[in-house]
């Protein structure tokens, strides 16, 4: 089968834990297309990832399966479920808790530019 330029194909097997206690799975980030990178992001059942912000990068999360509750900055917690996007400016602390017993929350993490290590900073 020939590369297909035009195709990034879903590869579940790349999925990684990361210290923030989530775990990620690269959909779009490569170094031809900078402005903006797509990563699904997984928590588990009754896990909060750690506090951490984004240096330059203002980050979207779509919804796509779970409930959750959302903290940015200072800001009062919400509740987010399935089709909800949330906006996160940019140096704005945030972290997310999957609220259900059984289910992962999914969702999508849409960061403009593209995310890097670079940009991530830990808060805890």
């Amino acid at each position: 089968m020939e590369d297909n330029p035009f195709l990034q194909s879903y590869e579940p097997e790349k999925e990684f834990p990361t210290e923030e206690r989530c775990h990620i799975l690269e959909l779009l980030n490569n170094h031809s297309d900078k402005p903006f990178s797509i990563a699904r992001a997984r928590v588990e059942p009754q896990v909060t990832t750690a506090w951490h912000y984004l240096r330059d990068t203002i980050e979207h999360y779509y919804i796509l399966k779970g409930k959750g509750l959302m903290e940015i900055g200072n800001k009062e917690t919400f509740a987010v479920f399935p089709g909800d996007v949330v906006t996160i400016p940019a140096y704005e602390p945030q972290r997310i808790t999957n609220v259900d017993f059984k289910e992962d929350l999914l969702f999508l993490a849409i960061c403009s530019p593209a995310f890097t290590d670079g940009n991530y900073e830990a808060c805890e």
